[in-house]
């Protein structure tokens, strides 16, 4: 998998992320801190209106961005989203009031969502075979994970010799580092797209790519039944680990370590399982797998039969699970779009992926404390469980990348039609300005 860092680009990129999550793990931590300085007992409520407006963020803003990316130099779009991120976390120490934390958080949030989607449809063109970008996926899977797991501690250790105010700092510090990084290496032109029409088409052209190529439907089937898992995990792994099995705040480092080593474990091996299986057979049956172990939590839980080792082990499997769900999602994207249209298709599967976590997280939430955790695992194995069925459905079993095709509505003469391939409508086939819907023989 490590070969892939001999492409100097990649590798500075890769750095660039990864510094940029442990700055952005510093903020977490330090964020939850300032809430409790500003709200006291009500921290919880500012935290829970700053995820609310993290969401909002990514929703909105990340198909707008992705409408005029391609539009931008790419370098310099980069860098300067992250240079806002560095003013938005040097700001963050010295606010007084709850409301100016909703609007820097916003700020900041909305650079990410610029940010994120343009980065991810960078690495395609910096690593074009396909082999190459699926271990670049896994090292991404590997770098989230990685944060997940040391930037609590790091921070931990930071705040025994320095007040939290400080790893806002270390946050800003992350993302001055990530544009240098960016800053030094030569990207890729971005080609800008084709795409004609006012603002709201091309705010929405991404998502009608997304929405009118089956496979991609698949993806956000299988995301949602992603989110509804990892979602209980996320939220209700404190509450299960310290209410239900009284034990004491380390052990719930362990339980979500046991998660995030089981989703580093799958993303080490899914490079080599890519180059033998389909990723819809792959991403299908992780999810199906996911549906079936919160249904089956959920009856342990209800009947009080479930213990510490087991939760463990389950935790570890939701963790692969989820890696084989979300994991080969940027090879379908990259598959299922021209060059051009990549940032917006990638800001469309930010947004719509997001939207999935919309309706997990509160409903994982909101479960757990009205109806306890057996009824939240069991309404998020149906949550889960549609999210399946759909990809069953919605997904072909055949996927081919050339799908026969015909074109109607242009003319004889048309440049599109002069190639032999393009005429007989045998060439790679994706949603774009000349094939608006999926052919019926692909669907």
């Amino acid at each position: 998998m490590i070969d892939v860092l001999k492409n100097r680009t990649y590798r500075h990129l890769l750095a660039a992320q990864v510094i940029a999550l442990v700055g952005t793990g510093l903020l977490t931590v330090a964020l939850g801190l300032l809430a409790y300085d500003l709200a006291g007992s009500d921290a919880g409520v500012v935290l829970g209106n700053a995820l609310a407006i993290k969401m909002i963020a990514y929703i909105g803003v990340a198909p707008i961005v992705g409408a005029y990316a391609s539009r931008l130099p790419r370098k310099t779009f980069l860098v300067a989203m992250d240079l806002i991120r560095c003013a938005v976390a040097l700001f963050l120490p010295f606010v007084t009031e709850i409301w100016q934390v909703y609007l820097l958080i916003f700020v900041l949030q909305s650079a990410s969502a610029g940010f994120t989607p343009t980065f991810q449809a960078t690495i395609p063109d910096v690593l074009p075979g396909e082999a190459d970008y699926t271990r670049a996926l896994s090292l991404s899977r590997l770098a989230y994970d990685m944060e997940s797991l040391s930037s609590p501690l790091v921070a931990a250790a930071l705040l025994t010799v320095m007040s939290f105010h400080w790893l806002f700092a270390g946050t800003a510090a992350g993302f001055i580092c990530s544009a240098l990084l960016v800053v030094s290496v030569a990207l890729p032109r971005s080609r800008a797209s084709a795409t004609q029409g006012g603002v709201w088409r091309r705010t929405t052209w991404g998502t009608r790519i997304y929405l009118h190529t089956p496979r991609l439907i698949g993806l956000l089937a299988v995301t949602l039944a992603a989110a509804a898992a990892s979602a209980m995990v996320i939220v209700n792994t404190v509450v299960i680990v310290k209410a239900l099995f009284h034990r004491d705040q380390s052990d719930v480092a362990v339980a979500l370590a046991f998660y995030g080593g089981g989703s580093m474990l799958a993303a080490l091996i899914l490079p080599r399982l890519l180059d033998r299986r389909a990723e819809r057979r792959l991403m299908l049956s992780a999810a199906g797998v996911l549906a079936a172990l919160l249904a089956v939590l959920g009856g342990l839980f209800m009947t009080g039969r479930v213990n510490w080792p087991l939760l463990l082990g389950a935790w570890f499997l939701i963790g692969v699970a989820y890696s084989f769900c979300v994991t080969p999602g940027g090879r379908l994207l990259r598959r299922s779009s021209r060059e051009e249209d990549r940032p917006s298709l990638f800001a469309a599967q930010f947004a719509l992926s997001h939207a999935c976590w919309l309706i997990a997280y509160p409903l994982a939430g909101y479960a757990g404390e009205r109806l306890g955790q057996g009824i939240a695992f069991a309404i998020l194995a149906v949550l889960a469980s549609v999210g399946f069925v759909a990809g069953l459905v919605a997904w072909p079993r055949q996927d081919p990348q050339i799908v026969p095709h015909s074109h109607g509505d242009l003319p004889p003469d048309h440049p599109h039609l002069r190639s032999e391939h393009a005429s007989k409508g045998q060439h790679a086939f994706v949603i774009d300005e000349l094939h608006s819907q999926w052919p019926r023989s692909g669907a």
